[in-house]
């Protein structure tokens, strides 16, 4: 299934082929393979991380076009783990030497099975086990990290899949970034104005299988007031079982919304035209879902 490793003890300063004028720390040595699928087509950007003997992690990285890793280490011994949606994934060993090229030559990864879809029916969101989190840019430099602490919802699983529907509301005033006088303002006119606009919504029918665990999500998020299309890049994490043994699916989602699209408008500008607040933010999400009733 897996290809072997192959020792090139050459020189890496008279090594020929695509590694030849690489240069090389004289205590160090190269490392590569390419990674293909089972029809032996190249895996694009799969990930790879590779670890000393202690388990410490030396470097990372993802395939080029072609599939092919290369990383220069120091000599020695080293785990190398390569993973890619919706493959299986693989783990081996390698040595490095002085001024050797170590390869592992052609890596297949096997399609992997893909996890256990949810039964057909009403879910509910658990919200003691999930989160609605986002994250926005401070003065140009810094992130500031905050969460909706109140927030309800449902998915309506269909016989298929990709018919299924959810709903999501979102107390507004429960925006906590952890600063009382912060969090204050994000609840003024300036920004969410609770006052007039109480709920944020979800609304989706749309689910389309992007391939392994992935999904897009898309539908109506309304904020302020104003509706807009959003789509959720959601990656399913498969069926469990809670410590009452009650079932719980689960799935983590991101997307970014403009403030713009949604009037959020308010900005400050600080010294060198630097904005206070940046025109993006991330959302992030951990949901659990266990069948209602």
């Amino acid at each position: 299934m897996f290809g072997r490793w192959l020792g090139n003890r050459g020189q890496a300063g008279g090594r020929g082929g695509a590694l030849a004028g690489v240069q090389v720390p004289r205590t160090a040595g190269v490392l590569s393979c390419r990674v293909l699928d089972p029809v032996n087509e190249p895996v694009q950007q799969a990930e790879f991380v590779l670890t000393d003997s202690v388990g410490r992690k030396v470097t990372a990285g993802e395939a080029d076009p072609f599939g092919s890793l290369l990383a220069t280490v120091p000599a020695g011994d080293y785990r190398l783990a390569v993973k890619a949606e919706g493959f299986t994934p693989f783990h081996g060993a390698a040595t490095v030497t002085e001024g050797a090229h170590a390869t592992l030559g052609d890596v297949t990864l096997q399609v992997a099975q893909p996890p256990q879809l949810p039964d057909p029916g009403d879910w509910d969101i658990e919200p003691n086990h999930s989160q609605i989190g986002f994250t926005a840019r401070h003065i140009g430099l810094a992130r500031i990290h905050g969460r909706f602490n109140t927030f309800a919802g449902a998915v309506r699983i269909a016989d298929r899949m990709e018919d299924s529907a959810m709903h999501v509301i979102i107390d507004a005033a429960s925006i906590d970034t952890n600063v009382q006088m912060r969090d204050d303002h994000l609840r003024s006119g300036d920004f969410l104005d609770v006052g007039r606009y109480p709920t944020l919504e979800f609304y989706s029918e749309r689910f389309v299988h992007r391939g392994g665990h992935r999904w897009g999500v898309t539908g109506a998020l309304t904020l302020h007031g104003v509706s807009r299309t959003v789509t959720l890049d959601t990656q399913y994490l498969g069926l469990g079982n809670g410590l009452e043994g009650e079932t719980r699916a689960a799935c983590r989602a991101t997307t970014e919304l403009h403030r713009e699209d949604f009037t959020l408008t308010w900005q400050t500008m600080l010294a060198r035209g630097i904005a206070v607040v940046g025109p993006s933010i991330s959302i992030d999400l951990d949901i659990q879902i266990v069948p209602r009733g």
